[in-house]
């Protein structure tokens, strides 16, 4: 259907005029705000109605429990999403709805910065389409959702992207150090990100400007500015005997090569797979300018030539890299990124775009929103049937039950727990609040608690599907002075409608006298 046919079988003009309102808004400074504010408000209420019958992933309670203790870096993760965590609890309390704030504060404040980038080439309605077109991703909602190490990112690859086009264009100072320090902070959000500066370097290599770029100061004060932030983290590194690739080959490394080959290029399916729907609902939007739109790729603005060969350097270094260290890859890596291939693909677009088709797109993601909203609900009820694989059906209930077990050993709090995701899951949602440390962790060691830990209390959970949790929880309750064993039964409840149970097994070691 072409932009003509779709103006042409709208029933009437009142339905569009909310739409153009907006649409009017956004050059008047309030349009986008607004839509932002919608979109955080609808899907809070989503969330919250469709984990209903879960509690919190546990990528985001381990954002919080790494947070506790403010360091420069853990095994798994680089430290800015638990430093992000551990401030926004200072201001907001530990409950579920404050994190889903977060997580989609966090995706807003995404679709802000691309904004940022969009309005240097394109004015209010296209600014709109593309806001539009972005919401037909699943990366600002369905991804966008748990705040973890690939989420903290998403505002972090656009805004870098922003000082890095400043600084090529002006190659002035203050934006070349503040591309070098942006850059850095999205390292610290999560190594991958060395894709982007790769990207960077790559991309002003590969444009026609590159002697000018790199014929002055501008890439080396980024490059001393960035270093000089991630120094506090290499330091951290070396002291405590951390590669930046450890946890990852671990937990992906290892695979034969044509595996390796194989996840690549699922990867590369997967990228395409998840760009395919907004990139359709454009090519509907400007089918009857097919021409005209081609002729303005050929002649695509020099800012936007670099932020198209930013995103495909981002694409296609990191399954060669997979390939070379025969490891494996996800898409779901990449989602920060996807956001240069929409906006080099509405930016380029230089004729105008009838309000018609972009109201038609708008009301079509009011919609699906709705929609989504709506049956919420059913998702809660499946997953009371059918619980998460992380067990996040039983976080808050097993921290119940065993708190109120430990009150009946000790009158001291519950100090540490120990485990899998159950008891980071435990350690957020106990009373208490015990600190959540690791001696077991399947990608690295077996280990035993300290005697410090011990001294003041100690318990650990596992799952009946945590294997690898429950072989070393019974050797803890073999090997650890004073151990005591316990099993319990957990069952969550929604609406009236009993879940599925699950059987918790625990050793508690109470504190000494």
């Amino acid at each position: 259907m072409t932009s003509s046919t779709m103006a042409a079988v709208a029933p009437a003009s009142r339905w569009q005029r909310p739409f153009d309102v907006w649409l009017d808004g956004i050059e008047r400074g309030w349009g986008i705000p607004l839509a932002l504010a919608l979109f955080v408000g609808l899907w809070l209420a989503i969330l919250h109605l469709a984990y209903l019958s879960g509690d919190l992933h546990p990528d985001t309670i381990e954002a919080w429990s790494l947070g506790r203790t403010l360091a420069w870096g853990s095994l798994k993760h680089p430290p800015l999403m638990s430093w992000i965590a551990r401030g926004w609890t200072t201001l907001f309390p530990l409950t579920d709805w404050s994190f889903q704030l977060l997580a989609m504060v966090n995706a807003a404040f995404a679709l802000w910065a691309i904004d940022l980038l969009a309005r240097r080439y394109v004015g209010g309605d296209k600014r709109a389409l593309l806001l539009l077109l972005l919401l037909w991703l699943p990366v600002y909602q369905f991804h966008a959702q748990r705040f973890n190490a690939n989420t903290v990112l998403l505002p972090l690859w656009p805004l870098a992207t922003l000082c890095f086009l400043r600084s090529f264009e002006t190659r002035r100072p203050g934006w070349a150090a503040a591309a070098g320090v942006v850059g850095a902070f999205a390292i610290l959000g999560k190594y991958y990100s060395a894709f982007l500066i790769v990207g960077f370097a790559v991309a002003a290599l590969c444009h026609p400007q590159r002697r000018a770029y790199y014929g002055s100061a501008a890439p080396w004060v980024s490059a001393v500015v960035g270093a000089l932030v991630l120094l506090p983290h290499a330091h951290w590194m070396l002291t405590s005997g951390v590669g930046p690739l450890d946890y990852a080959l671990a937990a992906h490394g290892g695979v034969p090569t044509m595996a390796a080959a194989t996840s690549a290029l699922l990867f590369l399916l997967g990228v395409v797979a998840t760009l395919a729907l907004p990139l359709a609902i454009f090519a509907v939007v400007i089918s009857s300018r097919w021409r005209d739109y081609a002729a303005a790729l050929r002649s695509l603005n020099s800012g936007l030539l670099l932020v198209l060969l930013i995103g495909v350097v981002t694409i296609i270094v990191p399954p060669l890299v997979t390939v070379a260290l025969r490891s494996t890859i996800t898409a779901t890596w990449a989602a920060q990124g996807l956001f240069l291939f929409i906006l080099v693909a509405v930016c380029a677009c230089t004729f105008a775009v009838g309000r018609a088709a972009i109201d038609c797109v708008a009301a079509l993601s009011l919609a699906a929103t709705v929609l989504t909203l709506v049956f919420a609900p059913a998702h809660a009820i499946y997953r009371n049937a059918r619980p998460f694989k992380e067990g996040r059906n039983y976080y808050e209930l097993a921290a119940r039950e065993l708190e109120r077990r430990w009150s009946a050993e000790s009158r001291t709090p519950l100090a540490t727990v120990s485990g899998d995701t159950l008891a980071m899951g435990v350690s957020f949602y106990a009373a208490a609040h015990p600190l959540y440390v690791a001696p077991y962790d399947a990608a690295f060691m077996s280990g035993m608690p300290s005697q410090a830990v011990l001294r003041n209390g100690w318990a650990a959970v596992c799952l009946p599907n945590e294997a690898g949790c429950l072989l070393w929880l019974q050797q803890a309750a073999s090997t650890v002075p004073g151990a005591r064993s316990l099993t319990f039964s957990v069952q969550p409840q929604l609406w009236g409608r009993p879940g599925q149970p699950a059987q918790v097994s625990a050793v508690i070691v109470p504190p000494a006298s």
